[in-house]
């Protein structure tokens, strides 16, 4: 016995963004947010790797507890505001700066 399956071709719709950031957030602004503060942990954890901290030591100079440190170095974005982020390079004694363009 012979059994004939039909194949069907599905349109798959893709879409483009301007950055990872715009695809996952719901609104721009929230786009934004995401991306500043994923710079700021990048420049966090650069910091930290520069200066051969283990994850206590980071935790110490930074002025939070040695999980809020493995957060940062796994990229947990979701679990830092921007003010957390601001305070932690504060701290390292690290000025943010914040420069606004036309989008």
């Amino acid at each position: 016995m012979t059994t004939t399956k039909a194949r069907t071709k599905a349109k798959v719709m893709t879409e483009s963004y301007a950055s990872v950031w715009d695809a996952i957030a719901d609104t721009p602004e929230e786009a934004v947010n995401l991306r500043v503060r994923a710079e700021l942990i990048d420049e966090l954890i650069t910091i930290i790797a520069e200066n051969g901290w283990t994850q206590i030591e980071a935790a110490d100079y930074c002025r939070v507890t040695q999980p809020r440190i493995n957060d940062l170095v796994r990229g947990r974005i979701s679990r830092f505001s921007l003010d957390a982020l601001v305070n932690m390079a504060a701290a390292l004694g690290r000025r943010v700066h914040v420069e606004l363009e036309a989008a």
